[in-house]
């Protein structure tokens, strides 16, 4: 009897993740934030397990891609918590149904060695770069609201990741709040005065997730559920021993190479983040989450970044995907 159960419950969640009805060419937007599912990618996993091929289009910003997947051009993107926040409060069509990660020293404030800021206060008119409403943006506003550092005192200027490196080449700028491959082109001569784990302390939590449109999740429910459940497997895969996962040098070379980041960087910056198993994301793809977005947008539009609000965030994030992909897990044991 408890032989049946099992093979009806595989079953049941086999026609929910579906092998067959899948998408037949997928553009997906991925951006250079070191995470184990990188691995995966490198390696075609989500290619062999939703049976589509995959455009995969590297972005350099959540700004972009969400400008991406607002027009169509791109049904799923890669982007950080601020980057939803804003595009949510826009009420693009767009939900969140996977965590990437909950960021950590995977994103910091660097100063320039020589630029003579010892102290937060020392900002004060200096030049800081960073991309404008992404994660690292709203991180570093919200670092410098904890030190009581009026915005208005320091010279933010709004850069790319690209940009941020040809600038501190040139010594324009002072400090960059920022993720890899700038981040650790700007390690290499200057110095972390706060990085994104310590914000998240102070209140400032931020995310890097997959958002999808809403009429692709309508029509490739499936695509979504193998996506997730590729993802989970690599992080699980992460989670069981990460001093081993970042020793092995085939796993980081593979995300250096898909991130541009030097490998002698890529096992500092794994474990700087947390990587959610699916059974988290299932928890925290709910009201912790929504409640998030919500406390973002808040605060971005307390900055005049975002023009207005809405009133619930809840219909911009969904947790049915990583559950389905769950289910098959479970059923599969």
């Amino acid at each position: 009897m408890l032989k049946h159960i099992k093979l009806l419950a595989l079953s049941s969640a086999l026609a929910v993740t579906g092998l067959a009805a899948q998408a037949d060419e997928v553009t997906i937007a991925y951006q250079t934030g070191i995470d184990p599912s990188k691995v995966a990618q490198a390696d075609g996993l989500y290619e062999k397990a939703t049976a589509s091929k995959i455009n995969w289009r590297k972005f350099e910003s959540g700004a972009e891609v969400i400008a991406a997947v607002a027009s169509g051009d791109v049904p799923i993107g890669n982007i950080g918590s601020s980057p939803l926040a804003a595009g949510a409060s826009r009420g693009l069509p767009i939900q969140t149904f996977l965590v990437t990660a909950v960021i950590g020293d995977s994103e910091a404030l660097v100063v320039r060695n020589g630029a003579k800021i010892s102290k937060p206060q020392d900002l004060i008119g200096k030049k800081v770069a960073v991309p404008f409403v992404s994660t690292t943006h709203y991180s570093l506003l919200a670092a410098l609201k904890h030190w009581k550092v009026d915005p208005k005192q320091v010279q933010i200027i709004n850069l790319r990741p690209s940009e941020i490196s040809a600038a501190w080449a040139r010594g324009d700028i002072d400090a960059a709040y920022v993720w890899e491959p700038a981040l650790g082109k700007a390690r290499a001569s200057g110095k972390v005065l706060v990085s994104s784990q310590q914000v998240a302390k102070w209140g400032a939590p931020t995310y890097d997730l997959w958002i999808v449109r809403k009429d692709f999740a309508e029509k490739n429910p499936q695509f979504l559920t193998q996506f997730a459940k590729v993802t989970g497997e690599a992080y699980a895969r992460y989670n069981a021993d990460p001093k081993a996962y970042a020793a092995n040098p085939d796993n980081v070379a593979k995300i250096a190479r898909l991130t541009g980041s030097d490998p002698a960087d890529v096992p500092l910056l794994l474990a700087g983040n947390v990587y959610p198993s699916l059974k988290q994301q299932t928890e925290l793809l709910q009201k912790p989450f929504s409640k998030a977005v919500s406390d973002t947008a808040a605060f971005l539009k307390s900055q005049g970044k975002v023009d207005a609000l809405q009133p619930d965030y809840a219909p911009y994030v969904t947790n049915r995907f990583v559950k389905s992909a769950l289910d098959a897990q479970l059923a599969a044991k």
